[in-house]
């Protein structure tokens, strides 16, 4: 698998852009910055998006997304989540008020709706775009899942927004082929308490994590520091001395 980071923040500036990934160019992991970081040719090679959660950092190019490929997709786009994300999406963003329904709204050119939902069961491995997709649940304000995503003997997690949590280790240790996690951290240590209460993590809390899964094979890929607070998140996380953990930038690009 082709991962690319199209964002990796939990805050967006000029040089920072909220939660987007996008593997093989064919499958975004949330949506924070699909429109922001794609040309419109690499937006209509989408087949779909997998949402972890429904907070607006991780759906808002969502609706620029649907609009373009309104007008120049040849086949639906497929938004998978949860129930409670999929409900949140069709009560809350795509309801003709916030933004069109774009799942009633047909292709221009046809072949469809616009937009086509997936409700996507916990633990429960299911295949969206040629991919194996498995949510687990994770600890979040809201409900929130990490996604296991597999193709071809290969696998890639993605944690989506989450505090201290357990049953997603519990399923990493038993899926094959896994390349590599990507994790969210998102506060300073002195900020734990405000991690606790939104349901990030913070370097101290992360060090626990690491030892829930202790493979040293597989890299941790870390996103979603909020920018007032990098370096000093930065800073902790040297201070781990934990060879697994890799910064993202945007535009990094890995082989899986």
């Amino acid at each position: 698998m082709e991962l690319k980071v199209l964002g990796c923040h939990g805050g967006e500036t000029a040089q920072h852009r909220t939660t987007s990934f996008l593997v093989d160019g064919r499958l975004a992991l949330d949506a924070g910055a699909t429109t922001a970081m794609l040309t419109l040719e690499e937006q209509m090679a989408l087949d779909a998006v997998v949402v972890s959660h429904a907070h607006l950092d991780h759906v808002r190019d969502l609706a620029s997304l649907a609009d373009n490929r309104c007008q120049g997709a040849a086949r639906p786009l497929v938004i998978a989540g949860t129930a409670a994300t999929i409900r949140a999406l069709k009560d809350h963003f795509f309801n003709n008020v916030l933004w069109p329904d774009f799942t009633n709204i047909p292709l221009v050119g046809g072949g469809g709706a616009t937009v086509e939902l997936k409700v996507l069961e916990p633990e429960v491995a299911q295949e969206v775009a040629g991919y194996s997709l498995k949510a687990v649940l994770v600890s979040h304000t809201i409900e929130s899942a990490g996604i296991v995503v597999s193709r071809d003997g290969a696998a890639l997690a993605f944690s989506g927004d989450t505090g201290p949590t357990e049953r997603f280790w519990e399923v990493l240790k038993e899926t094959p082929g896994l390349r590599a996690v990507l994790q969210e951290v998102s506060f300073p240590n002195e900020l734990e308490w405000l991690a606790k209460v939104s349901g990030h993590h913070t370097p101290s809390t992360l060090e626990r994590e690491l030892l829930k899964f202790t493979r040293k094979d597989i890299p941790w890929l870390m996103f979603h520091i909020k920018p007032s607070c990098q370096a000093k998140v930065e800073r902790e996380l040297s201070k781990l001395h934990e060879d697994r953990l890799e910064l993202l930038s945007l535009g990094d690009e890995f082989v899986l």
